[in-house]
């Protein structure tokens, strides 16, 4: 079986994949030109991040194609059902980024209370020659231990960040309609897991009672964002709010507003509209800290998702029984 992995998979689930006798192919092909390297080189599996997409029109340019696999969470840049009424087997990784996306989100969370994106900016320029002033500057952090954070979507992601919030000494309110979880483990080295009980609330009250707020949800399917204009209204004013999860999910004029107005304190963006060519103002605005998609860029996530991704394609070509 011949693999194409577009976007680039990590070593170890590369071997994994030639272990079970694949040959993989790991050159970018741009998107333009993807289908007809595909049938060129009679591809038969193709393995994606979030840099290609995989349409309809691609589908049907490739009948050669047995299974598309994501590298990640969402499967919103593939066509999913429209591939499998073709026979072509999806699937996605959602299990193997989730402690790196949530560590992510934390990460922000402290950089957004101890202004450690923009004080670090001016050191180098400032430290010498206005040490005392920068201090003063930025005297006012708080912490994040006593805040309530709201986390929107509870699947692997959310349930991962809930464990380090809960470890920090942060109070946790959930919305998600479609989850049951009950309990969420805290990791305690030395102590192993505790389980701590998940508080369901209503959006409404998220967003009124939330210090922060994480999104982790999918597109929408019609396409609107989950907080706009209306929900950026009802949130608690000096909230900061973190997306790591998709662009789009924040309607991004709205947030500019709400950012310019003072009504929300700081946005924490991991994902963009437009991505891989973001809004350049919303990029520059004080009130942001942007990262370029890296949730789930770490050695670790990247190596559990090669090999969950050479399980699958195991499983697919039924090897392991």
């Amino acid at each position: 079986m011949i693999i194409l992995a577009n976007d680039g998979i990590d070593q170890a689930g590369k071997e994994a994949l030639e272990s079970a006798g694949c040959t993989v192919l790991t050159a970018h092909i741009p998107q333009q030109e993807l289908a007809a390297f595909i049938r060129d080189h009679k591809v038969q599996g193709l393995l994606v991040r979030s840099a290609t997409t995989v349409r309809r029109e691609l589908i049907d340019e490739c009948p050669g194609i047995r299974f598309v696999g994501r590298g990640g969470v969402g499967i919103d840049n593939i066509d999913a059902e429209y591939a499998r009424s073709k026979g072509i087997e999806v699937f996605n990784t959602p299990a193997s980024s989730s402690r790196s996306v949530a560590e992510l989100v934390m990460a922000l969370l402290f950089a957004s209370v101890r202004s450690i994106y923009s004080s670090g900016g001016k050191m180098p320029t400032q430290g010498a020659t206005a040490f005392s002033a920068l201090k003063k500057e930025y005297s006012k952090g708080s912490e994040v231990a006593g805040k309530t954070l709201g986390i929107i979507g509870f699947g692997r992601i959310g349930q991962a960040l809930a464990g380090y919030a809960l470890g920090c000494g942060m109070k946790v309110l959930v919305n998600d309609p479609s989850q049951k979880t009950s309990h969420v483990a805290v990791i305690l080295d030395g102590l192993g897991e505790v389980t701590v009980p998940v508080k369901y609330v209503g959006l409404d009250e998220l967003l009124s009672q939330s210090d922060f707020i994480s999104l982790h949800v999918p597109k929408q399917k019609d396409g609107s964002a989950v907080l706009g204009s209306a929900e950026l209204s009802r949130v608690k004013k000096g909230v900061v709010l973190v997306n790591t999860s998709r662009g789009g999910v924040i309607e991004e004029s709205a947030l500019t507003e709400a950012l310019d107005r003072g009504h929300v304190a700081r946005a924490c963006l991991d994902v963009f509209v437009n991505e891989p060519s973001p809004d350049a103002a919303l990029l520059a605005h004080a009130g942001v800290i942007a990262t370029p998609h890296i949730g789930a860029s770490t050695a670790e996530a990247q190596e559990r998702i090669g090999l969950e991704i050479a399980e699958n394609v195991r499983r697919i070509m039924g090897l392991n029984a």
